[in-house]
């Protein structure tokens, strides 16, 4: 057998990452649209996969398999943001009565990783597992507004190529750094209010973000209330990620 190449590599980490953002199972045309390889090459990839437990196969459609899953689990158990956060999503999710996420930015995605339902019948989900692209929404700008300068410069080329929209949107995002939160409604689920804070860990570098999600018929005229509510939350998230 050949040895590994770092192009392989990267092209089975791409497959893997196809499937865990879609949510659903994917067709081998599905996969070969979204990550633009030959058939061959995808087929050969794919094996690799089922072989081992990544993928699994039915009737033609592929999905994340039983290792993945395990991934998943060791994931839940073993990160730090996660266990940090938990407790203040669950406080705020019992003030607000509204819904409380955990996002990361990863590369140009927005991806939860946790989530608190609100108990109201009617509410706002964004799935633990989701994952949005890294421009629209109170969660992506929030994001994207606290990275380092040279990464979001990046992001903000490939996302604005015209100087002038970006220039905008670099502008917005600065706004957003020196409010400390983001807001927006309708942006990525219709009828949905968002307000976003950033989450800091040591030497004040921020790993994520905890978001508010609320219909936009129950947030009017509360949010002032729930922007505080979220700003408070995640500075006490900070503080505990900030400790030794």
């Amino acid at each position: 057998m050949p040895p590994e190449t770092p192009a392989t590599a990267d092209r089975v980490l791409h497959v893997l990452a196809v499937l865990a953002q879609q949510g659903r199972v994917l067709t081998a045309n599905e996969l070969m649209a979204q990550t633009g390889l030959a058939r061959s090459t995808l087929y050969r990839l794919l094996a690799r996969l089922k072989r081992w437990g990544f993928v699994v196969e039915n009737d033609g459609c592929y999905a994340p398999g039983p290792l993945s899953l395990q991934l998943a689990l060791g994931f839940d158990l073993s990160s730090h943001l996660v266990r940090q956060s938990r407790q203040e999503m669950v406080a705020l999710a019992r003030q607000s009565h509204e819904s409380v996420g955990l996002v990361v930015a990863v590369n140009d995605t927005v991806i939860c990783l946790d989530m608190v339902e609100s108990e109201q019948s009617l509410r706002c989900s964004f799935e633990k597992g989701r994952s949005v692209p890294l421009r629209a929404g109170a969660s992506a700008r929030c994001l994207l507004a606290h990275l380092p300068d040279p990464n979001r410069d990046v992001l903000l080329e490939a996302l604005y190529p015209e100087r002038a929209e970006r220039a905008a949107a670099l502008e917005q995002l600065l706004a957003i750094r020196q409010a400390g939160c983001a807001t927006s409604a309708g942006e990525v689920d219709p009828g949905v209010w968002g307000i976003s804070a950033p989450l800091f860990g040591a030497a004040r570098q921020a790993v994520g973000a905890v978001t508010l999600m609320a219909p936009v018929t129950r947030a009017l005229g509360q949010e002032s209330a729930l922007t505080d509510m979220t700003m408070v939350a995640a500075a006490r998230i900070s503080r505990g990620l900030a400790l030794p």
